[in-house]
């Protein structure tokens, strides 16, 4: 995949796992987000394809990609004068043709997003007017409302404080408990990606170096390879994923 005539992911195969959480981690620049644009449809394959369900996904109506597969991308545009509800409510367009109009299905599925990120007391607030935290969970509750069965998320957690960070995670996680949502997530934090992945992705220099289970790939040679940082690995008592202490800079 590349941009005019810069390579940044190439050579790349990646099956994601089917109702199961897949984060990509890694430095930045290494083409995390690249490649979650290409598994979007925002951004063709020089070579090879996207498959979505055994299909090629350049060659599916766009109608029919967005009831299958939402997509956040990083730092969206917000539209000027929209507020939190009506926004929200744009996640059902690709479910609406010519002979569907809105109804109850809609309805429910706006309401739970709004309620699931926290903003049914902010639905009438112009988005534009939000912080970037609260944005953020805006544009995570209009993919959320698009109600798919695949989700790619690229960095959901950014502009948000802990607690925030914590919802949305697990949000994501109950998503694949309760609904069995293939979720494939973007994620700096590399002790959170640890926690919450089912299946980890960890990229350098447009490759994937190593995937796996937490356990696989989050190891001192891993880190060093794709971080250049030299750390410990140790296993979090309560949860059993591991946990990185970085120690320097590897030599």
């Amino acid at each position: 995949m590349a941009y005019d005539e810069r390579i940044v992911v190439d050579g790349v195969t990646l099956e994601v796992p089917t109702g199961q959480v897949t984060v990509v981690v890694g430095p930045n620049g290494c083409g995390k987000s690249t490649l979650l644009r290409g598994l979007g449809r925002l951004l063709k394959p020089r070579g090879g394809s996207v498959l979505l369900d055994g299909e090629a996904i350049t060659s599916m109506p766009t109608r029919e990609v967005a009831r299958r597969l939402g997509l956040l991308p990083q730092q969206p545009i917000v539209p000027e004068g929209v507020s939190v509800l009506e926004l929200v409510e744009r996640g059902r367009h690709p479910h609406h043709g010519l002979f569907r109009s809105w109804g109850r299905a809609d309805e429910e599925a706006v309401a739970s997003a709004l309620i699931r990120t926290d903003l049914v007391e902010l639905a009438s607030v112009p988005v534009d007017s939000l912080s970037g935290g609260q944005r953020q969970r805006v544009w995570l509750a209009m993919v959320l409302a698009q109600d798919t069965p695949v989700l790619l998320l690229d960095e959901p957690t950014s502009f948000l404080d802990i607690a925030h960070q914590l919802d949305v995670l697990d949000l994501v996680r109950s998503l694949r408990d309760e609904s069995g949502t293939t979720v494939v997530m973007v994620l700096h934090d590399l002790a959170m990606a640890a926690r919450y992945a089912d299946h980890l992705v960890a990229m350098r220099d447009g490759r994937i170096v190593a995937e796996g289970s937490p356990a696989q790939v989050v190891t001192p040679e891993v880190i060093a390879e794709v971080f250049g940082v030299t750390a410990s690995v140790i296993v979090d008592p309560e949860s059993g994923t591991p946990v990185v202490i970085p120690r320097r800079r590897a030599s």
